[in-house]
């Protein structure tokens, strides 16, 4: 008799719980009274559990009923999924949006496309990797990503479009306390080089024997950029970070900046970009999430890319 359940038996009983009766349930589902009576009745019957208790003026939820409750809830609310994403299937929309975002990238910019995401893409999961140099173009290679937003590093394929869409300035810095940050500026690249130099890690192949703005002899490698945030703020190193991340350390004296001869004029400027199959161009989607991304405050598009010490 389960079987037999339908769709419409679970929304009569939910809407008789959400207006208080079988008449406002059947306003607000414009049915007959009678109907969503009977198809309440009919529910009862075939499940073998009493939802209501009629015996006042208005029927009221049985201890039962209120376990029931949320699932024919979940039930409904399933099978809406289930149209909603057919309907976007159907228009075009991917089923699933997955991407792989640099680290350098604002994660402030990230999480608010993704809140705005939510909202305009109800039905589309995304799946969301963040990595570093040849780790964002591992997952679109494997094909485990439709699309990245990747700064400079391994080379993109020929295969690939490259689209820009946003700037990160890149600052070297160290802590207060740190020998660098105690001498006379600018700071010679032979003394730099003295000094441990904390620098991100690729966890994927794409750039090995390649280096990006390794200047001194001793490095110490990290694979997250939070975990480099920390060790920078101990003393235990120096190194390039985007300004977006230690701002607020700069602000509080907890990190300074270094001048570095032949370093260019203030911050290095890293274009990030956003990458995919020229063979699968994003979909709506994906389209509408690199364009939001652009919003990341841009600076000027005419400055040369430069290989950042990160």
């Amino acid at each position: 008799m389960l079987d037999g359940v339908s769709l419409d038996q679970l929304k009569a009983f939910v809407a008789a719980v959400d207006e208080g009766s079988f008449s406002g349930a059947a306003r607000k589902l414009l049915r007959a009274q009678s109907v969503v009576s009977e198809m309440v009745a009919n529910l009862e019957g075939q499940i073998g559990v009493k939802l209501f208790d009629r015996s006042g003026r208005y029927p009221k939820l049985t201890a039962g009923g209120a376990v029931l409750l949320a699932d024919a809830r979940g039930i409904i609310s399933g099978v809406d999924f289930m149209k909603a994403r057919a309907r976007g299937m159907s228009s075009g929309v991917e089923p699933e949006l997955s991407a792989v975002v640099d680290v350098l990238f604002p994660i402030e910019a990230i999480t608010a496309a993704a809140k705005a995401f939510q909202v305009e893409f109800p039905a589309t999961p995304l799946r969301l990797y963040v990595e570093a140099l040849g780790g964002v173009l591992q997952p679109i290679l494997d094909g485990r990503a439709s699309l990245g937003v990747a700064g400079p590093g391994p080379g993109v394929p020929n295969r690939f479009v490259s689209e820009r869409i946003a700037d990160v300035e890149m600052l070297m810095v160290a802590a207060p306390d740190h020998p660098l940050a105690l001498h006379p500026r600018p700071i010679p690249k032979a003394e730099a080089a003295r000094h441990v130099q904390l620098v991100l890690t690729d966890r994927s192949e794409l750039s090995a024997g390649r280096e990006f703005g390794v200047i001194s002899r001793t490095t110490w490698r990290l694979a997250d950029l939070f975990a480099k945030h920390a060790f920078l703020r101990q003393g235990l190193g120096w190194g390039g970070m985007p300004r977006h991340a230690v701002q607020a350390d700069l602000d509080s004296g907890a990190l300074v900046e270094l001048d570095i001869e032949d370093a260019p004029p203030g911050a290095l400027i890293l274009p990030m970009f956003a990458v995919y199959p020229a063979a699968a161009p994003p979909g709506p989607a994906g389209r509408w999430l690199i364009e939001r991304l652009k919003l990341c405050p841009r600076r000027d598009p005419a400055l040369a890319p430069a290989d950042p010490a990160i």
